[in-house]
């Protein structure tokens, strides 16, 4: 088994939350793992990006190659665009619909969803929406989480206690309205 995500966002949305957790599910299910992160401007609302490799064997790099990725998991569809290049020909893209206008030429809405909806396997959806249906828009990440995780080799108690833990210092209602959000996610997907 093995599964290359590449995890994209904007700074602030919980993409480095989404690392770690699957971090923490894959050690949970005793995989190996391997992580870069890309989060320079994320502070000014910049794109943040991680590279996450999980397999049952060693893994060796870090880093994802053009072409190597199973599975693009993105809060803002011009950065699920903006990484296509590193997408197999067989892989998904997990994606919200709900752009982040950070910058002053955003490319059109319409032509940015045509260019995803190219790909053969996509699953995108407004996350904010399934978010504040079950509690919070904080928790966008998190049915973000969920939609992704049928396309990920982890079992879903595995990325659940791994919610939990790293939501526990937070409290049970917050850990609660996670592993819901979580949980709708994945039934929309």
């Amino acid at each position: 088994m093995k599964t290359d995500i590449i995890l994209a966002g904007v700074g602030g949305q919980g993409i480095l939350s989404i690392a770690t957790i699957l971090g923490a599910a894959a050690l949970e299910a005793g995989l190996f793992l391997k992580q870069a992160e890309v989060h320079g401007m994320s502070q000014r609302g910049g794109d943040v990006q991680s590279n996450l490799r999980i397999s049952s064997n060693p893994v060796h790099s870090d880093l994802i190659p053009l072409g190597g990725a199973d599975i693009i998991v993105s809060l803002e569809p011009m950065e699920a665009l903006r990484y296509l290049p590193y997408l197999k020909p067989e892989g998904w893209i997990v994606t919200s619909t709900l752009p982040f206008k950070n910058i002053p030429n955003y490319p059109d809405e319409e032509a940015l969803m045509a260019e995803l909806h190219k790909c053969k396997h996509l699953v995108a959806f407004d996350m904010d929406a399934v978010a504040k249906e079950v509690g919070s828009v904080r928790a966008s990440n998190m049915v973000l989480l969920g939609a992704a995780s049928p396309y990920i080799d982890i079992p879903q108690n595995d990325i659940e206690k791994a919610i939990a833990k790293i939501f526990g210092a937070k409290g049970e209602k917050i850990v609660e309205m996670n592993i819901a959000a979580f949980r709708a996610g994945k039934a929309k997907a």
